[in-house]
């Protein structure tokens, strides 16, 4: 047998050598992989039989809450809808992978569920509101909502919406009663064609927990008087015939003054991040059932902000309230950009951004504080004494 050239040896040397890379390099990563996959934490929120299931995982191996962000929306709002969950992998969930949980009172569209899941690696779950939820309160007739929709049409905005009602209605009484949400401890409320000014480098549900707050907000406006002619009304006679839900301690000088006035501040929902054993409590639930009784979800135009703010104000301390300040944050008609130096530094904002720092409500929010249940009591009295 002829002896093996020289150049014939060197090239079968380097091949020799090359499958012995390949065979290296195929054991590290099949070992990374198991080990990647063994730290990998496995979510079962929320764990119901009608998830649908989303097309992607949580790959972080931070700890989270049982916590989701939450939509309700309409097929037609799916761009405006990108647009926030887009701000929010930016600022936000890109290090936590929180679920998305969007409702609807009708199935999403297959465009609609593409056009979330294509741009998170979060789970996206997409569910319809049951149908006992979405409706016309039983305890009003259609003739006098008629009634009060053709009378309200020009007074204020949204006077003469009969589908604002059943949104304010759902978002007051149902929205964590949903199927999706009962695995939850907390809830973030989004919506489309919203604003994130500042990059958020920590959990606001962690922080929520370890502070043992159930209420949190960003922007504190006053209520139109008009939309809610008799909401402290009826609050006050629901307080009086259920004294023993009135915790020890309340917040209430918020929404009402020393004088039994009804301020009109509230907090705006379209951002609120909350303990949702709040929401499910005996005295939310109670409180919720005595405004649907009195109608004014349809009468007059009470919106879940007042509703969520005077519940959360009566039956909370303020040490059990938020205002995450270092949050920026714009909704069509007002916008907060903090201006503390360490806070502005994270973000990015328009002008006319210090609409908290200007805001009434904001300020009475710092100067009073809480008060005894005798006093809330006393209070709810003092209208029937005039």
């Amino acid at each position: 047998m002829a002896p093996l050239s020289p150049r014939f040896k060197r090239i079968l040397l380097a091949v020799i050598s090359l499958l012995g890379l390949v065979v290296v390099y195929k054991a590290l990563d099949s070992n990374f992989t198991s080990k990647a996959n063994a730290d990998t934490p496995t979510h079962q929120y929320p764990s119901t039989t009608v998830l649908e299931p989303p097309l992607f995982r949580n790959t972080t191996n931070v700890e989270l809450q049982k916590a989701a962000l939450v939509a309700l929306v309409r097929n037609k709002e799916l761009q405006g809808m990108r647009s926030t969950v887009r701000q929010l992998e930016d600022r936000f969930n890109w290090q936590y992978h929180y679920p998305y949980i969007f409702l609807n009172d009708e199935e999403f569209t297959e465009e609609f569920k593409e056009g979330i899941r294509s741009i998170t690696n979060a789970p996206v779950y997409f569910g319809k509101l049951p149908e006992e939820h979405w409706g016309l309160s039983p305890y009003v007739t259609e003739e006098k909502v008629k009634e009060a929709l053709e009378y309200n049409r020009d007074r204020y905005i949204y006077g003469g919406s009969y589908s604002y009602r059943l949104m304010c209605r759902y978002q007051s009484g149902f929205i964590h009663k949903h199927p999706l949400l009962k695995d939850l401890d907390y809830y973030w409320r989004i919506e489309p064609d919203v604003h994130y000014f500042c990059d958020i480098n920590y959990d606001p549900f962690k922080y929520m927990r370890d502070n043992n707050l159930k209420y949190g907000f960003t922007i504190t406006p006053l209520e139109k008087p008009e939309t809610v002619k008799t909401l402290w009304e009826t609050t006050r006679k629901w307080i009086l015939e259920n004294p023993k839900l009135i915790p020890e301690k309340s917040f209430i000088h918020w929404v009402v003054n020393e004088k039994s006035q009804y301020t009109n501040c509230h907090f705006w929902s379209n951002f609120e991040i909350v303990d949702l054993s709040f929401y499910r409590s005996e005295a939310y639930e109670s409180y919720f059932q005595y405004l649907d009784r009195a109608g004014g979800f349809f009468y007059e135009r009470w919106g879940d902000a007042p509703v969520h703010s005077m519940a959360a104000s009566i039956l909370l301390r303020k040490e059990q309230l938020h205002w995450f300040e270092d949050i920026g944050y714009h909704h069509p008609g007002y916008s907060h950009c903090p201006n503390k130096p360490e806070m502005a530094a994270r973000c990015v904002c328009g002008g006319g951004s210090d609409y908290m720092y200007r805001s009434l409500c904001n300020r009475r929010y710092g100067e009073v504080g809480n008060i005894y249940q005798d006093q809330v009591l006393q209070l709810a009295e003092m209208p029937d004494k005039k």
